[in-house]
């Protein structure tokens, strides 16, 4: 935390936000993690036999280990291992970056490798970012030792890519500290070698310098001394006047690779003999295989095998095209698991019914929100709003590889969770977890899909693997992939507000219906004398899983547009509404300001054209997004402009920020105009871009103006804080150009007059 003298205080306060009742279930299951860690295992999870077990796996003999996490060779090379998978968001050269400032490396001999799926290489760093979010009780968990907080990080195990937390968390809290203690071990190895005070010698590009003497030690020489010492738990860090690569817009690494076409992703795997298989699930999740005939798949060239799994179909091939003919060509009989009367309809009904007359899940607030209806006086405002199941459609489908062999279980491919990975292909496969290996590649598109908990092909790949003797590449199809996604939850809210004599929301209460609560990632940031958010706890048939930026989508556009009608209703400019919900000399009302200026809010439109303004804090950033739109013929909504104004507190690399938040701004648009998944009884629908729509380029704005604050707070998120405002801000400038008020998601042909 760059000159900020307490980092669990802003530099500005936000508004109050919701208070939280009871004890998260995830905060006890971490709490259960650290009384296991600390009992019989806490020998096997001590630092001290991971440090060992790192040195074993990343040292080749020139070079030395420092913490798990990186190495030092003797001719200066300085290598990461990260622990976060790199798949679109730049997080293995941001992450470089703040290890390397605060290292003094020589930037242009600092490598990045992916840490082994290997519990020497558990993110200490993101168990104490999580359990201290997490837990409301950020002090309290800061006081813990770190040797503590690594057994809670390797007991769990915790190696996960997702949350907006590689810089905010393993970046600042882990690679930071990192590199500020093994430039002091190498200061200390130097002044005992050249027989001098620490205190005269400063570092730069790799080397320990002692300028009365002019002389000077590189890395590479002092590494294998250093690496012998202790190292200090809490080294002191540069202040941000200090940074020489933090704060700087450096090319990422990873994008050459992807450009020669050199980078290889878990489709692209192949070993000498390989296989391939597809495989085809019950169309309606819950069901069975109930009977299928083998004989047209294996008359097919190239078919080698037909494997029956409990709820699915699996063709095994000597190439792709064969076993996915070979699939088309069975007729396989599935059950619907009693699931037949289940649609998108019957949903919604379901959840409309629960919110009415059900028992909430939870709930959190401040204030009384009751009495302060009662005593207004005046009608509620109320509006209900509705949004879809959505699907994370990246680019590449599901592909992971498996090899048995004496025993040993070997996967390849692109997941969120490399030890999770581990742990559940162990499980499904009937073998401890050291006698299975994961060797995690890069993904092409993730957004939450690939955490192994949210899909099904880490089992079939390894009861798949145990049936085929040769190594075997698993690949859904774009069709499989889609039909039987871990989606976003379809959601319903009923929102109502009352206004008082003054203008201002006297009360709010959010009342929504979703599997999961959306209570973790998403701030209520506006000042309310009462406020209650009620959450009701609903499961369809469906998988639900995290999406980019999980609940916030949702309670961005219930939020952000229910405030954009009690401006309406109050007779007051949306901006101007929400600025005096905002207390004065917030960093909300900064990033506000900000996006309102930048976006000339207020100026002349053409008729036709309108404007909307949203803001949404997650993952502890604050993002405020202005739209500019009108209305094609047909009632699609056209984005014209787009900004959006962004305060993460301080910004490692801004040029890969700006691309993680516009891109985040165009994904919000895309699944506000056309993204939906339905159901029809019990099944999805849809089954590939032709009919789940994505936002074509001719469609997204021309230029999406992107600006930073850099505040000095507390650094949030930034892979996906850009998304939530994007569809409130769409459909506030909607109605500012039709009059028309869109409630229910995607907006489509809605628009029209």
């Amino acid at each position: 935390m760059a000159d900020n003298p307490n980092p669990e205080m802003d530099v500005m306060q936000p508004a109050k936000p919701v208070k939280k009742k009871g004890i998260k279930r995830r905060f006890f299951l971490i709490g259960s993690a650290l009384l296991v860690g600390g009992g019989a295992f806490g020998l096997y999870w001590g630092d001290s036999s991971a440090a060992a077990r790192a040195k074993a796996l990343t040292e080749t003999g020139n070079d030395h280990n420092f913490l798990s996490w990186m190495k030092i060779a003797e001719d200066d090379t300085v290598t990461l291992y990260s622990p976060h998978i790199d798949f679109g968001q730049g997080s293995h050269t941001a992450l470089a970056q703040m290890l390397a400032d605060e290292l003094d490396a020589d930037w242009s001999k600092v490598k990045v490798q992916q840490a082994p799926a290997d519990t020497a290489f558990a993110n200490s760093a993101l168990g104490k970012g999580f359990l201290a979010e997490m837990s409301g009780a950020p002090g309290v968990i800061n006081a813990l030792p770190a040797a503590i907080i690594s057994m809670i990080a390797r007991s769990m195990p915790l190696q996960i890519t997702g949350g907006s937390s590689a810089i905010r968390f393993t970046g600042q809290v882990g690679m930071r500290t990192v590199g500020a203690a093994v430039r002091s071990a190498l200061v200390a190895e130097a002044a005992d070698r050249l027989g001098v005070p620490e205190s005269e010698l400063t570092t730069v590009d790799s080397k320990v310098i002692h300028a009365k003497s002019g002389k000077s030690l590189r890395y590479g020489e002092l590494a294998a001394g250093a690496a012998e010492r202790s190292l200090p738990g809490s080294p002191a860090l540069k202040n941000s006047k200090d940074f020489k690569l933090i704060g700087k817009p450096i090319a990422r690494m990873d994008i050459p690779a992807k450009v020669d076409g050199s980078a290889r992703y878990g489709i692209d795997f192949t070993l000498p003999d390989m296989r391939v298989a597809t495989i085809a699930a019950a169309p309606v999740r819950g069901g069975k295989l109930v009977s299928v005939d083998e004989k047209p798949a294996l008359a097919v060239a190239g078919v080698e095998k037909v494997i029956k799994l409990d709820d699915a179909v699996i063709v095994v091939a000597k190439r792709y095209w064969q076993a996915l003919k070979g699939l088309r060509a069975l007729s396989p009989q599935f059950s619907d698991g009693g699931h037949k009367g289940v649609s998108s309809a019957s949903v919604h009904a379901a959840q409309v019914a629960l919110r009415t007359s059900g028992k909430p899940e939870n709930e959190g607030g401040d204030g009384d929100v009751d009495a302060a209806f009662a005593a207004a006086g005046a009608k509620p405002v109320r509006a209900e709003y509705r949004v879809p199941f959505l699907h994370h459609a990246m680019m590449e489908p599901f592909a992971l590889s498996g090899h048995y062999k004496d025993g040993k279980l070997t996967l390849w491919g692109g997941l969120q969770d490399p030890l999770t990975t581990r742990a559940r292909a162990a499980k499904a496969a009937g073998l401890d977890m050291d006698d299975v290996a994961f060797n995690p590649m890069l993904m092409g598109g993730g957004f939450g899909r690939r955490f192994p908990d949210m899909t099904e092909i880490v089992d079939q790949v390894a009861l798949l693997a145990k049936q085929v003797p040769y190594p075997v590449k698993l690949v859904w199809s774009r069709e499989e992939e889609v039909r039987h996604g871990s989606y976003r939850p379809q959601s319903s809210a009923e929102l109502s507000a009352i206004l008082g004599k003054d203008g201002k929301i006297a009360a709010w209460r959010t009342d929504y219906v979703q599997s999961g609560d959306a209570e973790a990632e998403t701030s209520f940031i506006y000042a309310i004398p009462a406020a209650s958010r009620r959450h009701f706890a609903y499961q369809s048939n469906q998988n639900d899983g995290p999406w980019r930026s999980v609940n916030s989508t949702q309670m961005g556009f219930y939020n952000e547009s229910f405030i954009d009608e009690l401006a309406h209703a109050a007779g007051e400019d949306p901006y101007q509404f929400r600025r005096k919900h905002l207390p004065e000399g917030s960093r909300h009302r900064a990033v506000l300001d900000a996006v309102a200026k930048r976006s000339g809010w207020g100026s002349p439109l053409p008729e036709g054209t309108g404007r909307g303004i949203a803001i949404v804090e997650s993952f502890g950033t604050i993002v405020a997004e202005v739209i500019e739109a009108s209305v094609h013929e047909d009632g699609r909504p056209k984005v014209l402009k787009a900004w959006a104004v962004v305060d993460c507190g301080t910004t490692v690399n801004p040029l890969n920020a700006e691309a993680q938040i516009a891109g985040g701004l165009i994904m919000g648009l895309s699944s506000a105009i056309g993204e939906e998944i339905t159901l029809d009884k019990g099944a999805v629908v849809q089954s590939n871009f032709n009919d789940y729509e994505i936002l074509k380029l001719a469609d997204a704005p021309p230029v999406v103006d992107v600006h930073f604050i850099e505040s000095g707070a507390k650094m949030g998120g930034i892979g996906e804080p850009g998304v939530p405002p994007a569809s409130p801000a769409l459909a506030n400038a909607l109605f500012a150009a039709t009059g028309k008020r869109i409630r229910t998601l995607p907006l489509r042909t809605q628009a029209k007059a």
